[in-house]
């Protein structure tokens, strides 16, 4: 058995499996229900039929199944054999009914062997305000299948979970007069996944709320660029509206690991490819809508500010993979423009607490009125587990919040513990790891990048860090 924190994952070599949502139920908790989303390549679902939950509770291809409730405790099986091969990913969902997630004490997601029982990976799940969330997710890789402990929570309930994920949900009717309907038609049936009781859906942030910024500089940007940047735009934004953040402003820092072992994320262009993602999340959350950047491997060294009208050409210049000098002297670098860093000197191997010291440095030093959000990515092999605490251990108290991504699935180290390690009045770190970044959709990589952040705002709100 394994047990697995948050962005983590494992394969999966049973034929069918059981996922088992617990948690202590009692007077006061709310009560529970678990729910299954079948979702194509596109992270969509192809029809309504593809929703497993207490009013449809199994699939029509027999491949997924609710079982019922006990106290604290209930299951879905998933034959994963007899999923169909446009099913790329089965998401384990559940719903809060009477209060939030904060309110459930113990909660845990179960994978077992549905042959045996043998319990195959376990997830502590920690929730704050939300009324829904993915607990995981089982998704097809190399062949075969592995499944993945997320925990991304939504404020908008069991309707917004669903429509984000291509459910239609049917508004109220009204509640009074006589309605629109003449007496010898009848009214329309309701909706049986949402019966009117249920709470109206989370409104889609296109049609509420503020829209995209327009940054300076996005002009100058190439069309296909351009075209990419405003369709993420509106991805965060929905991505903070689903926590109810949706004029959330923010300074936004990028890392990246330049050590010797991102050699070939380099060379794919993933990195580039991460880059560019990001610059969406601070053209809609940094007042200027320029991100500062660091690139680090044996070294810290920082790089220009990336601002969104220079794109093509910083991400040409500043997304370098560290070198090291060699054998022999050392000889002055060749071709470096002004502002370029000598990647020499930044080495090779893996040092995270020598940058989030000098990322720490930087924000203590340079004040802003918004809070601070570090975007840190790397491909692991973290080994000073002891420098690393107590750099983010004495950060909790600094109004920063670090997201770190794992770029594969190497060791992460203390990173990954982050999340349930006490001492700290806040917690200011979040985590998560992929197996290709490049396969995951923009939407859902903003939904994960930005899943934790405004809980922590809250909490440090509260604390006292932020003002």
């Amino acid at each position: 058995m394994t047990i697995l924190s948050k962005g983590a994952n494992v394969p999966v070599a049973a034929a069918a499996v059981r996922a088992e949502l617990d948690w202590s139920a009692g007077p006061g908790v709310p009560d529970v229900d678990v729910s299954a989303l079948l979702l194509t390549c596109g992270g969509r679902v192809r029809s309504d039929d593809d929703f497993v939950f207490y009013n449809q509770p199994q699939h029509a291809s027999g491949a997924v199944s609710h079982l019922g409730k006990r106290p604290g405790s209930e299951s879905l099986d998933v034959r994963l054999g007899a999923l169909g091969p446009d099913v790329e990913r089965v998401a384990l969902c559940a719903s809060a009914d009477g209060g939030t997630f904060g309110q459930v004490p113990g909660l845990c997601l179960r994978l077992l062997d549905a042959a045996s029982g043998a319990e195959l990976a376990r997830f502590d799940i920690a929730a704050g305000t939300e009324t829904a969330l993915v607990g995981g997710e089982l998704y097809r890789r190399d062949g075969g299948w592995k499944f993945r402990a997320i925990g991304q929570g939504y404020a908008g309930g069991l309707a917004g979970l669903a429509t984000d994920f291509g459910i239609s949900v049917d508004e109220e009717p009204p509640a009074a007069g006589p309605g629109p309907y003449p007496a010898t038609t009848p009214a329309p049936t309701p909706d049986p996944l949402f019966p009117p009781t249920a709470p109206p859906p989370w409104p889609a942030p296109e049609r509420t709320g503020p829209g995209p910024r327009l940054t300076k500089g996005e002009e100058r940007l190439p069309v296909d660029m351009r075209k990419r940047l405003s369709l993420r735009k509106q991805q965060v934004l929905v991505s903070l509206s689903k926590h109810g953040v949706p004029e959330l402003r923010a300074r936004v820092v990028l890392v990246l690991d330049a050590s010797g072992s991102m050699g070939g994320l380099y060379r794919r262009g993933t990195v580039a490819g991460v880059a560019e993602r990001m610059v969406a999340v601070a053209a809609q959350l940094d007042d200027d809508g320029q991100m500062q950047a660091w690139t680090f491997a044996t070294n810290p060294a920082r790089l220009p500010d990336l601002a969104v009208g220079d794109l093509p050409e910083w991400l040409g210049l500043h997304v370098r993979v560290g070198q090291t000098f060699g054998f022999g002297r050392r000889r002055p670098p060749r071709g470096l423009v002004p502002g370029q860093v000598d990647m020499r000197t930044v080495g090779i191997q893996n040092e995270e607490q020598k940058v989030i010291a000098e990322v720490r440095a930087f924000v203590r030093d340079r004040p802003v009125p918004d809070p601070t959000l570090v975007l840190f990515f790397s491909d692991g092999g973290v080994h000073r587990n002891r420098e690393i605490e107590q750099e983010l251990r004495a950060a909790a108290e600094e109004p920063v919040f670090w997201q770190f991504v794992g770029l594969g699935s190497s060791q992460y180290g203390v990173l990954e513990r982050f999340d349930t390690m006490p001492g700290r009045r806040v917690d200011n770190v979040g985590f998560f790891a992929v197996d290709d970044i490049e396969q995951i959709s923009d939407q859902e990589l903003y939904d994960r990048v930005l899943s934790e952040f405004p809980s922590w705002l809250r909490a440090a709100r509260q604390a006292g860090i932020l003002r």
